[in-house]
């Protein structure tokens, strides 16, 4: 049986890449076109996304903010003014290394404590961070629909119930 954490992250990688095959579909302009919203761009937007689960991997990984801090704004430059296609290569790489990591996790509950330098410490779980990461990208790839909608176009279901049906029909997953 797979391990509700191992679920959350194909949920996520699922998710991903259903908004990746639907804005593929799309005219290409539609990814960097300007949008008054949460986030300038579809591609601004998906950028964040990759960003966050960059910057939660590698507390996962347990590497300490001194290390985590001064790589952000090179991950958030990895995305600008590239190609939807170069962004979705750049997911699959996250999510290769997110997969490695839950393969080397033997307790995805462990606990851990991850320190903010202005939120102070926080006792938690691998788990409940892991789960972050998927809501924080269920939230933004909500916003990528409303912008998606502004400039004429339907978005795509992600919802964890289409990737619930999808795995019971027998239709593999990432």
């Amino acid at each position: 049986m797979q391990r509700p954490a191992d679920q959350w992250l194909n949920y996520h990688v699922w998710a991903n890449d259903q908004l990746f095959s639907h804005l593929e579909q799309l005219p290409e302009e539609v990814f960097h076109a300007e949008v008054t919203s949460v986030f300038p761009s579809v591609a601004q937007a998906l950028g964040h996304i990759y960003l966050f689960d960059q910057l939660y991997l590698s507390v996962l990984e347990g590497v300490p903010n001194e290390d985590i801090f001064p790589k952000m704004p090179i991950w958030s430059e990895e995305t600008k003014g590239k190609s939807l296609g170069e962004v979705r290569q750049l997911f699959a790489g996250v999510a290769d290394r997110f997969r490695d990591l839950l393969r080397r996790t033997s307790d995805p509950d462990q606990a851990m404590t991850i320190h903010h330098p202005k939120y102070g410490s926080l006792d938690t779980r691998f788990s409940e961070i892991l789960q972050h990461v998927v809501n924080h990208g269920t939230y933004h790839r909500g916003n990528v629909t409303a912008m998606l909608r502004q400039q004429g176009y339907a978005g795509v279901p992600t919802d964890y119930l289409f990737f619930l049906l999808e795995r019971q029909a027998g239709t593999p997953s990432p």
